[in-house]
């Protein structure tokens, strides 16, 4: 009797294990499931016009708009598309010889971004010229670009003129930078964030929701830089996404953005490496933490909740950007200030070294009599000093998104300057070269 009721019940948690088995299964085989919502409009893969998106998603669109007039800033950044060469002089010497130096304002909304592009100083419209601007700058800027990726390839649109494709982007950063159109997932629309990736060996359909967004700020929130003469958009990520994987890559490679004036040192511009510096192991990165929960925390309008596409600095709404995790927002802003305060007077202590090391590689290129190979090494620390600065710098955070990775690049940044400038110094045998605070001293008589 007892052994028929064991093998009854062996027989039946057998049966309930292949049940349990096949239904694990079948839900993995299954299709992505379908939003539960009827939209209003049917819109197009890779539809350009975000009002049309904003017809199925009017809470989102509206949320979206908000950055076209949200201008307020922060302490150390914000959208009011401030000079950087007037708040902090310094930069003018350290991008000289360069477009930065007639022209660098902080960034507006993403609604802004194509009237922004399209009105900079930086931009060369003379199609004829050949040091035109070329149509890779238009890469994060509007969402035309999917369709017009798909429809040219990225070669073709990278080799245009800046003055020929304007005529065929007419809507700024929007949906389709994004999403995909129908399941509204989160995508990878840049050809050239897929090849990094893919040059890494990761797949991006395989990251998680999470993942994902972050992973789509990587669409434009990334160092690159213009490849051969058809200025391919390509991310320096193939040795790793530190900055010291991508100076290594670009000393390989031989790559210079400019050279500087008289000091003859061949340069690097860093772009804007958000995604680079947050996921370089930060406390919030590691912590699962993405961009988005916190540049577009989750609101709520009535019973609806959603993502808010007002993308902004969180310390404008900490209590919604922060207060998600922190019951303590008062003390989470304090903190930010601290660490950014720390950071922006490290980053001035950083300039300034650079600023001493340029004077002296300058004078000691002056000299015909320089020992040759000790000015290379001086012109070598110069670059790798300001790229790291410039990583940090170019970075939208002053430092928060990875503050111990910030203040590390900075260190080395001041370090290497000084080594430079003894370097130089050293190649004439002028110890006047060595003086610091060149920035502050008065001009001549």
């Amino acid at each position: 009797m007892n052994r028929s009721i064991t093998l009854i019940l062996v027989g039946v948690i057998i049966l309930l294990a292949a049940a349990l088995t096949g239904t694990l299964v079948f839900m993995k085989n299954q299709p992505p499931q379908e939003r539960s919502f009827e939209p209003l409009v049917e819109v197009k893969a890779m539809e350009p016009d975000s009002s049309i998106w904003g017809q199925n998603f009017p809470n989102q669109y509206d949320s979206f708009m908000k950055t076209k007039t949200n201008n307020a800033d922060t302490k150390y950044g914000g959208s009011s598309a401030f000079s950087w060469l007037e708040r902090d002089p310094r930069q003018k010497i350290l991008f000289a010889g360069m477009p930065f130096s007639k022209d660098y304002n902080d960034d507006r909304g993403h609604a802004n971004a194509l009237e922004d592009v399209n009105a900079t100083k930086r931009v060369n419209w003379d199609v004829n010229d050949p040091k035109r601007t070329p149509g890779t700058c238009y890469s994060c800027k509007t969402s035309d670009n999917p369709a017009l990726w798909a429809e040219m390839g990225m070669e073709a649109y990278d080799k245009m003129a800046f003055a020929d494709l304007s005529k065929q982007v007419n809507n700024s950063i929007g949906c389709a930078n994004c999403h995909e159109a129908g399941t509204m997932r989160l995508i990878v629309t840049n050809p050239a964030l897929e090849e990094a990736l893919k040059a890494q060996g990761k797949d991006w359909k395989t990251f998680s929701r999470q993942e994902m967004r972050s992973v789509v700020c990587a669409n434009c929130h990334v160092e690159y830089y213009f490849k051969g003469e058809g200025k391919y958009l390509t991310f320096p990520w193939a040795d790793g996404t530190d900055a010291d994987s991508m100076i290594a890559y670009y000393e390989e490679l031989g790559f210079k953005d400019w050279e500087y004036p008289d000091a003859k040192t061949p340069m690097l511009k860093a772009q804007h490496p958000e995604y680079e510096m947050f996921t370089q192991g930060s406390t919030h990165y590691n912590a699962g933490v993405a961009c988005a929960d916190c540049h577009m925390p989750y609101v709520r309008d009535g019973a609806a909740k959603y993502s808010s596409h007002d993308v902004k600095s969180p310390l404008l709404n900490p209590v919604q950007a922060c207060g998600q995790c922190h019951t303590n927002t008062d003390y989470v802003v304090e903190r930010v200030g601290i660490i950014q305060e720390q950071v922006a007077n490290t980053k001035i202590a950083a300039e300034d070294a650079i600023i001493d090391a340029i004077n002296a590689i300058k004078a000691a290129a002056a000299n015909p009599s320089a020992d040759a190979a000790l000015l290379d090494q001086a012109r070598k620390l110069h670059r790798e000093a300001q790229f790291k600065w410039d990583f940090v710098s170019a970075e939208n955070s002053t430092g928060f998104h990875n503050p111990e990775y910030a203040l590390k690049l900075l260190a080395e940044a001041t370090n290497a300057a000084r080594q430079a400038q003894m370097l130089a110094a050293q190649s004439v045998g002028d110890l006047s070269l060595l003086a610091t605070g060149v920035y502050y001293a008065p001009p001549a008589q």
